[in-house]
């Protein structure tokens, strides 16, 4: 499959109340609990709040007519089209009240999971291919050996675990990003999926980046539903975690209050890439979190629950990339390793790369270099640290220098003593504190 946009295939619209494939009850109090909750009393404003087609909607608003939940207001509104506004009898909204009182969801009408399952399959990240030219264009702003960028390639294409290791300070997390940026194309997110008749909310305007689509009229004969407007077109989703990352928010999130779901982290990467940073930080240990791991890396499902208890699958179709500055066998053990599918080493710049990244900064920060400064630091400063090169390094140190030189009123500029006092700021020396 190429790296177009039009590569990942639409959700088609559901033409009538039996291609939805969810039960006829719910989708019925779903749309009163809107009804109620919004206050929307034409079917073309209704259509819209509930993501269905027009003649879908109608068809829901005539079955509810006949149960004698909704009756038409006997008004043409002319500011709609002359359209028949309809309203909530007694009993449609003792029914609604009823309802909200199971569940407050209301508004777009879920996605059967099994439904979704179809959709995930055509638009896989699994099925993405990623040239050597798209992943060099992602990681354009970066200075890495040319291996490494061999070495990324056939991770992400695999769409499988990825585990990169190395000193803290080499861009291990603008590597995860740049990854991010090559995937590249457009995935349709929806806005919940129904299992058990339970609805749960997936997409997030947090974590999903919504490509915004030329508006058309609601009211329009000629309008043209490009797709199921359950679903949201976004962005490949990236989840980034770090230290705050727990078991518990890779679970189904309930909220008992409103008696509604919503999608752990995975689940909202579905067909992105899902990042564990600073892996060994959080407060559940490294081997705990990727025996979680275990059955969706392998399986490529994930296996959920209800409140009631009830456990479910779910596709797995996530790229997960760790990301640790310790050495694996710290942290894992070898069952669990096998488990990650690449392994990658990112180490700190040679002195060749170092000088690059300096040189790059210093042209974005519109500091001139100088030639004694930079002597000074290879020469006497870094000597006294084995000469071990880290990617953050010129960044921490012509910052250190510019905020030097403002406050002591003078132009930008390098200089070998100001080095040495940006250098005392990037390292604290070991000593005994008396208390």
């Amino acid at each position: 499959m190429n790296m177009q946009t039009s590569a990942v295939m639409a959700p088609p619209p559901p033409r009538t109340i039996q291609e939805m494939k969810l039960p006829v009850v719910m989708m019925r109090d779903i749309m009163i609990k809107t009804m109620f909750r919004k206050n929307v009393t034409m079917v073309s404003e209704l259509a819209a709040a509930i993501c269905l087609p027009l003649q879908v909607t109608q068809e829901l608003v005539d079955l509810s007519r006949e149960q004698r939940l909704l009756e038409a207001t006997g008004t043409l509104n002319a500011n709609n089209g002359n359209e028949m506004g309809y309203q909530l009898t007694d009993l449609g909204k003792a029914r609604a009240l009823d309802a909200l009182a199971q569940s407050e969801y209301f508004g777009p009408m879920p996605v059967p999971l099994d439904v979704y399952r179809e959709q995930i399959k055509r638009q896989s990240v699994r099925n993405m291919q990623i040239t050597r030219a798209k992943l060099e264009a992602a990681m354009g702003h970066l200075v890495l050996p040319s291996e490494l960028i061999g070495n990324l390639g056939p991770a992400v294409t695999a769409g499988r675990s990825i585990l990169m290791y190395g000193p803290p300070g080499n861009g291990k997390s603008s590597i995860s990003n740049g990854i991010r940026d090559a995937l590249g194309d457009r995935i349709y997110v929806p806005r919940a999926i129904e299992y058990a008749v339970q609805a749960i909310t997936v997409y997030d305007p947090i974590v999903h980046t919504a490509i915004s689509e030329e508006k058309q009229d609601p009211k329009s004969l000629r309008r043209v539903t490009r797709f199921d407007t359950r679903y949201v077109k976004c962005e490949r989703p990236t989840v980034i975690t770090g230290g705050e990352l727990t078991l518990d928010m890779l679970d189904l999130v309930y909220n008992p209050t409103a008696r509604t779901y919503q999608a752990p982290l995975q689940l909202k990467s579905t067909g992105g890439i899902f990042i564990v940073d600073d892996l060994g930080r959080q407060a559940e240990s490294p081997q705990a979190l990727v025996n979680r791991w275990i059955v969706p890396l392998e399986e490529n499902k994930d296996i959920l629950a209800l409140q009631s208890g009830e456990k479910f699958e779910v596709p797995f179709d996530t790229l997960v990339v760790f990301s640790t500055n310790f050495h694996p066998n710290e942290i894992f053990d070898q069952a669990a390793l096998r488990r990650i599918f690449f392994k990658i080493k990112i180490d700190g710049p040679n002195q060749e790369n170092f000088l690059k990244i300096f040189a790059m900064v210093a042209k974005k920060r519109n500091i001139k270099l100088d030639e004694a400064t930079l002597i000074h630091l290879l020469k006497t400063k870094y000597p006294t640290i084995n000469n071990v090169f880290a990617n953050y390094q010129p960044i921490f140190l012509i910052d250190q220098m510019i905020s030097i030189c403002d406050f002591e009123g003078i132009p930008h500029q390098m200089r070998p003593d100001l080095i040495d006092r940006a250098w005392a700021n990037m390292f604290v020396e070991d000593e005994t504190i008396v208390r």
